[in-house]
């Protein structure tokens, strides 16, 4: 089977061919990644793992503009699509929540609960694009490690930066967000 490199490659030629076969050699990679992102969102989500990787292949194979360079550039990108489409799916849900179907319910009934994770993955997401701005690599390091579960390793290479840069953006990053979250709550 021709190696990932090769099959984007011809996934940009518009080869069908290796569109199906990337997607058959990278399927299981993608929902694992899918899977890590699940585990972190609410309970009764609605959103499942596998329309997670579906979104995110039909969605990456949809890119014609890119010029895949190797395995790890394909599955930042495809970290950064499973991003978008949850924090996405939070705003609508957040949303609906604001104004959405309303339901008529006796005082007795009400509660205070608590805040929801779609609040908090929206606080994290302007947050990573506060962070962006003003360290665009620190940023990405962020997307790559916590939304896209690679390694520090795999980061730094996907960067063309050491392990060692990758080490240090990640705890000044994590440090930061959790500050601008905290204020901004």
């Amino acid at each position: 089977m021709p190696e990932i490199s090769e099959l984007l490659a011809q996934m940009s030629d518009n080869s069908p061919r290796g569109t199906s076969e990337l997607m058959a050699r990278v399927y299981h990679e993608l929902h694992r990644l899918a899977a890590a992102y699940m585990r972190r969102e609410r309970r009764d989500h609605t959103l499942q793992t596998t329309a997670l990787v579906h979104e995110a292949y039909l969605r990456l194979v949809g890119q014609r503009d890119i010029a895949w360079k190797n395995r790890d550039h394909f599955f930042g990108v495809a970290a950064q699509m499973m991003r978008r489409i949850l924090v996405d799916h939070a705003r609508a849900h957040l949303c609906r929540r604001r104004g959405g179907p309303q339901q008529r319910v006796s005082l007795d009934e009400v509660g205070i609960s608590p805040r929801t994770h779609s609040a908090d993955l929206v606080a994290l997401d302007e947050a990573l694009t506060r962070l962006a701005q003003i360290d665009a690599r620190q940023a990405r390091v962020v997307e790559l490690r916590f939304f896209g579960g690679l390694t520090a390793e795999e980061t730094a290479k996907t960067l063309a930066v050491s392990t060692k840069t990758v080490n240090r953006d990640w705890l000044v990053a994590k440090a930061w967000l959790h500050a601008e979250i905290a204020e901004r709550k």
